[in-house]
């Protein structure tokens, strides 16, 4: 918990509040639902949430705007953001029952109101929004074929609307025809090793209309 205070200090009681229980809340449904590997869930905080949260030193999120979380496995990244970022609404989404089964009752464990978990796949999914966030569940080239015609017309933040991604390693060949994609490297937010081959991706995407 002393390396979410490190990089964000002006958490609120609450947000100190829920961040802490993450802990406990992952423990104990990790004996009953294996969603996260031993090795990370003693590194919890560094190696998901800390990871997580570099989306929002790269963009944080207005209030009132929406963002999907494709493939969020156990809750990552939406459900670090969704505690950073109250007053934004996000969309956790995963076709494996199982894993969003923890999603829920993490969610619930923690008292998250903007929070809303669909078990289904990412081409599924309707409606429009700000930002559509991941962790590494596919090729770009994939990702984007899953999420086209999901990003709304209008930009708010400072970045356009699009994807936001948590990518390791080169990326010069997987991006290659994206050429409007930005890397943002995350050891120029967080000094942890962990960090050091790690990026979020930034992909502005037009609006299919």
């Amino acid at each position: 918990m002393d390396l979410i205070l490190k990089y964000f200090p002006h958490l609120s009681e609450n947000q100190r509040d829920q961040f802490t229980k993450l802990e406990a809340l992952y423990h104990d449904w990790n004996l009953k639902i294996n969603v996260v590997s031993r090795k990370d869930i003693d590194e919890l905080y560094l190696r998901h949430v800390l990871h997580s949260l570099g989306i929002a030193k790269v963009q944080g999120f207005k209030a009132g705007a929406q963002v999907l979380d494709i493939g969020t496995g156990g809750g990552f990244p939406g459900i670090p953001l969704a505690i950073l970022f109250p007053e934004t609404q996000f969309h956790l989404v995963d076709s494996i029952g199982k894993k969003i089964k923890v999603v829920e009752e993490v969610t619930e464990g923690l008292g998250l109101k903007n929070v809303k978990i669909t078990n289904d796949r990412a081409e599924n999914i309707n409606g429009q929004y700000d930002f559509i966030v991941s962790r590494a569940v596919a090729q770009m080239e994939t990702f984007v074929r899953w999420v086209k015609g999901r990003v709304a017309k209008k930009s708010k933040h400072e970045l356009k609307n699009g994807i936001l991604y948590l990518k390791g390693g080169d990326l010069t060949e997987e991006l290659a025809k994206y050429p409007k994609a930005t890397i943002y490297n995350l050891p120029d937010y967080f000094e942890e090793d962990f960090f050091e081959t790690k990026s979020v991706v930034h992909l502005p995407l037009k609006f299919k209309g």
